[in-house]
């Protein structure tokens, strides 16, 4: 099985980077699930909503390519941009990839 990295950034500023191992054919929702780290996930990673929202802000071209379902939630994301994906469709093919989760307090407490 291949092993690649994928650092993890947060635009909340009380958290640092980190930097995981993740299989390929693993989401990013995964190993952050994996690794405690906080990601909402309101429909449970079958992208149905867009709570699992993150930039990849380094090797689009290693992770799965963006479907029509997919590219919809993302539309109703906070403040999607051209690099946004879903962390559950996030998923890792062929190298490593860094990923920018935005803040997620506004989701915090529902």
């Amino acid at each position: 099985m291949d092993i690649f990295k994928v650092k993890i950034s947060f635009e909340e500023p009380d958290h640092a980077p980190v930097e995981l191992p993740i299989a390929a054919g693993e989401s990013v929702l995964d190993v952050c699930l994996e690794n405690g780290i906080e990601l909402q996930h309101n429909c449970g990673g079958v992208c149905g909503c867009s709570t699992c929202h993150v930039y990849v802000t380094k090797g689009m071209d290693n992770i799965q390519e963006i479907s029509d379902k997919e590219e919809d939630f993302i539309d109703r994301a906070v403040n999607p941009r051209i690099t946004s994906r879903l962390g559950c469709q996030c998923v890792v093919i062929d190298g490593d990839i860094e990923v920018l989760i935005p803040d997620q307090s506004a989701f915090m407490g529902h």
